[in-house]
């Protein structure tokens, strides 16, 4: 029984040095992470604005589900830890949008209550726009 940890340890390890490393540093504060001193990882799939990032969501959630299913070996656990990281990025950038979002909102809220015409049109397209990417997502989930 030692023998297949110490194997499966081992299996793990070329695993993680057969794939290429990249740095993930996005300069950004709050990450789970930023208090371990990490090695170079994986920097995941972009999701440089909320229609990619919810593509990524729902592709890199049915790998995850995938991998997840059947016995977690060290070669299923290389591949969820790699897919992990397009994951943190969809979900940075969606919370980013989200909190643009309140932002915008917001204005919509405050230009209503000051009757500012102008300013209510153009930030509630605004807004719609963007939370609508969202609906839209959701329902394609169903």
């Amino acid at each position: 029984m030692k023998l297949l940890s110490i194997a499966s340890a081992i299996a793990l390890s070329f695993a993680f040095a057969a794939a290429p490393v990249m740095a993930h540093d996005d300069g950004k504060k709050g990450h789970k992470h930023e208090e371990q001193e990490r090695p170079d990882h994986y920097k995941g799939k972009p999701s440089e604005n909320l229609v990619q990032a919810l593509n990524n969501l729902r592709e890199y959630n049915k790998l995850l589900n995938a991998e997840l299913q059947g016995e977690l070996t060290p070669q299923k656990m290389a591949e969820i830890h790699q897919l992990t990281y397009t994951l943190e990025r969809a979900l940075e950038r969606i919370d980013h949008e989200v909190d643009e979002m309140k932002e915008v909102l917001e204005e919509v809220h405050l230009g209503s209550e000051r009757m500012e015409l102008d300013k209510v049109k153009k930030n509630g397209a605004k807004y719609l726009d963007s939370s609508n990417k969202l609906v839209e997502a959701g329902r394609a989930y169903k």
